[in-house]
């Protein structure tokens, strides 16, 4: 199985442990076993040191499961399985349900697992362009173009990366329509949902409102967690009972350990997530303010998630940008084309005093392309 190099996965690997200031890190500052600590009576110390350090529960405990379950409206212990991360489950979803020749629908840009995956499987697969004019936002027509009687799944992320646009529920629940008229599943990479500042709820899930809905998530990336590499699936309960006998030739269990942490993060999820939303504001404020007095920059910047994509006018590749950047100044970002996109850069709200401190710094380096 030939499959290309996963460009913005490489970037990350290859630049973030030697830069000063991360304003690309998709993951709201990570949280430690100490800050879980002060929020739960449970002695986790005490509780980790007399594990047992067996598989533990293969699927994922009923503790874990409840937990998760508290962040949808419908479902029970059936309709999950863990993961390791959500992009472990992204994978056992495509390779269970999708075959050779199957037809998929993609956005684009988007993270490249979900159409170069597919293409991987032998899946023809048709990319939607978001057009940063329109909110970096599909409509129903760009599905009805692209779907076929072949359609097999649409392979969504929402919130996007890099983006950071979701689907709004209106398009939602026509993308759903259009998905039953075709008999065709909806998977939905739902990692960034949890964030959305305005209206400081969690935004409809797809699993809760079609019955042929896949969707996966994890506790990197708004939960700050991303250590644990604990994520899942939440789909029907028949394609959860196919993906769990093909997920016992991939990991087999995420162990006792994170079962036990990842259920004492959902369990005080209302906290954690107030933090990240805090986290959040506090950077699209300082963002917001800076692009006002920033010529070069402009940037659709989005209610939810935990990134958005700068758009920079100096002519410049993005990739030469970025290393030039980071060698000049410490500053990393993550550079448009390793998403298809040149003259874009991928933001994060995830690290306050790092936005704080870098953005005046990139301000003073970018005066070197003034006219």
């Amino acid at each position: 199985m030939r499959i290309p190099e996963f460009e913005v996965e490489t970037w990350m690997t290859n630049h973030e442990t030697h830069c000063l200031y991360n304003l690309t890190e998709t993951c709201v500052s990570s949280l430690s076993l100490h800050d879980l600590q002060q929020l739960t009576q449970e002695n986790i110390t005490k509780n980790i040191m007399e594990m047992t350090l067996d598989y533990g529960p293969i699927t994922g405990s009923h503790r874990l499961k409840n937990a998760i379950l508290s962040l949808y409206e419908s479902g029970d212990d059936d309709n999950l399985t863990i993961t390791s991360g959500a992009i472990n489950g992204n994978e056992l979803v495509m390779m269970t349900i999708l075959e050779p020749g199957d037809h998929v629908i993609s956005l684009y840009p988007t993270y490249q697992q979900m159409y170069d995956f597919p293409k991987s499987l032998g899946c023809d697969v048709s990319l939607i362009y978001l057009d940063e004019k329109k909110g970096w936002l599909p409509s129903l027509e760009d599905f009805k173009k692209a779907i076929t009687s072949h359609t097999k799944m649409i392979c969504l992320n929402s919130p996007n990366n890099p983006t950071g646009t979701t689907i709004p529920f209106s398009l939602m629940k026509e993308i759903i329509e259009l998905a039953k008229a075709h008999d065709c599943y909806i998977l939905c990479d739902e990692i960034y949902r949890g964030v959305n500042t305005k209206t400081r709820q969690l935004s409809p899930s797809f699993s809760d409102h079609y019955e042929k809905a896949i969707i996966t998530q994890s506790l990197s990336k708004v939960f700050s967690f991303a250590g644990l590499r604990l994520g899942w699936i939440k789909g029907p309960k028949h394609i959860i009972d196919l993906i769990n006998y093909r997920r016992d030739y991939h990991i087999i269990s995420s162990g006792p350990f994170n079962d036990y942490i990842g259920s004492l993060v959902l369990e005080n999820k209302d906290k954690i997530l107030e933090r990240s939303l805090s986290i959040c504001q506090q950077t699209k404020e300082e963002l917001k303010k800076w692009i006002e007095q920033e010529p070069h920059i402009s940037c659709v910047i989005p209610e939810e998630g935990t990134v958005c994509f700068l758009k920079y006018d100096m002519a410049i590749p993005s990739k030469e940008l970025c290393e030039r950047l980071q060698n000049e100044t410490g500053i990393f970002f993550v550079p448009g084309s390793t998403f298809g996109i040149e003259n874009h850069l991928r933001f994060g709200f995830t690290h306050v005093d790092d936005v704080k401190k870098g953005l005046p710094l990139f301000s003073k380096w970018l005066r070197q392309f003034d006219k």
